[in-house]
C-alpha cells in the first residue's frame, strides 16, 4: 500500500492547500466605512430584532438586588434573588412584587412599606446586583458552546464572541437566532461576515435567545483530513496544529 507522503508532488499539493486553507480561516472582511445598517431584513425573519438599547431596565425573576436601608441594618440585604414568581422577600415585609418595576420604582414601593410598618422617613438604595435574566445560549460551530449572562443591551456579535467565536468549521452566513414571542418560538437568520462589515442589523439580545452558527460540511471534512494528516508525517516539517 501507497502511503499519502510516497508522492512528493502530492505533498507539495496538500501542503499548499492546507496553507490556504488555514489563511482563509484566519482572514476577516474589511468593514464598510460609514453608518451601518441598522434596518431588520424582513424576508430573513429579522422584523422583531432591534439595532435600539433598552434606555430604562425593568427588574425580572432570577435577578438579584441589593437593598440599602440607611442605618437599618435589620433591613437591609446584600443580595436577594427576584423569584419565579416575581416576588422579593424582605424582613418584615414579606413577599413583595418587584418584576415589571425600575430599581427607582422598587425603591419607592419598599419606602413606602417601611414607612406604614413605622419606620421613620425610611431611606432606601436599590441596586441591580446580578443580571441574571440574562441568559443567551450560543450552540453549532463555535468554539466554546454554552449558556452565557450578559448585560442589558449586549448585541448578537457579543454572544458570538463570549463563545469565542467560529470555529474554522462555521458557515457563518448561517446564524439562527431562536426568540420567544406570543406566538411562539421564532427564528431569524443573520450573516455573521456581514454583522463585522456592519452591513447587517446587529440585533441587541433579548433574555432566553439561542444563537447557533451554522457548520459548512465540506470545511468539516477538511478539518477532518488536517487532523488525520499529521499522523502521516505530512506537516511535521511545518509543525501545524490544529
Amino acid at each position: 500500500m501507497t502511503l499519502l507522503t510516497s508522492n512528493p508532488v502530492r505533498k507539495a499539493s496538500l501542503v499548499s492547500l492546507a496553507m490556504a486553507l488555514l489563511a482563509g480561516c484566519a482572514s476577516t472582511p474589511d468593514p464598510i466605512i460609514g453608518a451601518s445598517v441598522i434596518q431588520p431584513r424582513t424576508d430573513l425573519g429579522q422584523s422583531d430584532y432591534s439595532f435600539q438599547r433598552p434606555t430604562t431596565y425593568q427588574l425580572r425573576p432570577a435577578d438579584k438586588i441589593s437593598v440599602r436601608v440607611f442605618r437599618e441594618p435589620d433591613f437591609s440585604l446584600d443580595s436577594v434573588q427576584i423569584g419565579v414568581e416575581g416576588n422579593v422577600s424582605l424582613p418584615m415585609l414579606g413577599s413583595i412584587p418587584a418584576a415589571g418595576m425600575t430599581a427607582k420604582q422598587f425603591e419607592q414601593e419598599v419606602t413606602r412599606r417601611l414607612a406604614a410598618v413605622g419606620l421613620k422617613s425610611p431611606m432606601v438604595s436599590i441596586n441591580i446586583a446580578e443580571y441574571a435574566s440574562h441568559l443567551v445560549t450560543v450552540e453549532g460551530a463555535v468554539e466554546t458552546p454554552g449558556v452565557y449572562t450578559f448585560q442589558p443591551g449586549a448585541r448578537l456579535s457579543s454572544a458570538i464572541a463570549l463563545a469565542k467565536g467560529p470555529t474554522r468549521t462555521a458557515k457563518v452566513d448561517q446564524v439562527a437566532v431562536f426568540r420567544e414571542s406570543a406566538d411562539g418560538i421564532m427564528v431569524a437568520k443573520f450573516d455573521y461576515g456581514q454583522l463585522r462589515q456592519g452591513t447587517m442589523l446587529d440585533p441587541v439580545l433579548q433574555p432566553g435567545d439561542r444563537v447557533v452558527m451554522g457548520t459548512d460540511g465540506l470545511s468539516v471534512f477538511w478539518n477532518d483530513l488536517l487532523r488525520a494528516l499529521p499522523a502521516f508525517g505530512v506537516f511535521a516539517a511545518a509543525g501545524l496544529r490544529n
